[in-house]
């Protein structure tokens, strides 16, 4: 569907993405995820014709979108970060007009438009200006723009920006929807929520490629099985000294105290140990109190951080 094949971007001496090659299948819904002037967006621009490479190819469908830009970009739907739109149009007159400018049949079009704009939820606001829609509803047109033509690829930057939890579950669901007919790549900051709706990831961090895996599998890959998080009521502050005791134990670190008196410890152990068993034992013999105990859960954000960090050494 998309493939990426060596792809360099210079501004002058300034190599904003470095030879970079990926492909995306059909059906997927991936997250494009670096920090601030990692070159996503370059690479998203790239990617929708915006802007030409300077080295490599970018095939869209079986189409060299330098070579067929025209049958290339008539795959790809854009909804670009910070919803730029006709605000003195209706909702109607906006997707009508995006789909005058596809050049959809005139025919089928008033059909097409209205299949859209139930698609995206608009219909009960579709003769509303634009500029009395709230922030959600504006994302909405939006993305209502770039379904038009029927593109195979969806590309989204930024696409719950700025929206509140509501809206931002509502967005999140109608993606994971679109997501069912297209192909979807979606740039976002919300690191947990690539992690609910993609199924691919690829972390970009100084123009490079540094990562294409899975959430599950990069989460994985950072866990530490031999990390949990103990919730103790410790009168006699003896916890301090239960490093010494276990020898097992590596890390033993203070992350809270709790209001009712409790502290909550982060302790690593080396790999291969039961380290539960161990503190179950331990802590009750010098009297301590459990009040809870939990394994250490990896999240994306565990796994971009390690990556971004482990490029920048």
């Amino acid at each position: 569907m998309i493939e990426v094949k060596n792809v360099t971007k210079k501004y002058g001496k300034f190599v904003a993405v470095d030879n970079i090659s990926f492909s995306i299948n059909e059906g997927e819904i991936i997250g494009l995820l670096g920090p601030n002037g990692a070159g996503k967006s370059t690479t998203m621009n790239m990617l929708t014709g915006y802007i030409e490479q300077t080295e490599g190819e970018i095939i869209i469908d079986g189409y060299n979108i330098l070579k067929k830009p025209k049958k290339a970009k008539k795959e790809i739907g854009y909804m670009p970060e910070g919803v730029p739109l006709y605000t003195d149009l209706s909702v109607k007159e906006f997707v009508t007009y995006m789909a005058e400018l596809k050049k959809v049949d005139r025919k089928l079009r008033k059909e097409k438009v209205q299949k859209i704009i139930e698609q995206t939820g608009l219909k009960d606001v579709q003769k509303k200006l634009i500029r009395n829609l709230s922030r959600g509803y504006k994302q909405r047109v939006a993305m209502a723009g770039a379904l038009v033509g029927e593109p195979k690829i969806l590309i989204l930057d930024e696409p719950t920006v700025g929206l509140d939890p509501k809206q931002i579950t509502e967005i999140r669901n109608l993606i994971r929807e679109l997501g069912k007919t297209h192909t979807v790549i979606l740039s976002s900051h919300i690191l947990s929520e690539v992690s609910q709706v993609c199924n691919k990831v690829i972390i970009i961090n100084k123009g490079k490629l540094v990562a294409i895996d899975t959430p599950e599998n990069l989460e994985n890959k950072v866990s530490n099985k031999n990390c949990v998080y103990v919730t103790v009521e410790d009168l006699d502050n003896k916890m301090e000294t239960i490093k010494d005791k276990i020898e097992d134990i590596e890390k033993l670190e203070l992350v809270e105290k709790n209001e009712d008196g409790t502290k909550q410890y982060m302790i690593e152990s080396k790999d291969g140990i039961d380290l539960r068993r161990i503190l179950f034992a331990e802590l009750a013999k010098e009297n301590i109190t459990i009040f809870e105990m939990k394994k250490a859960d990896s999240t994306l954000e565990d796994a971009f951080m390690k990556i971004i960090e482990g490029g920048n050494k």
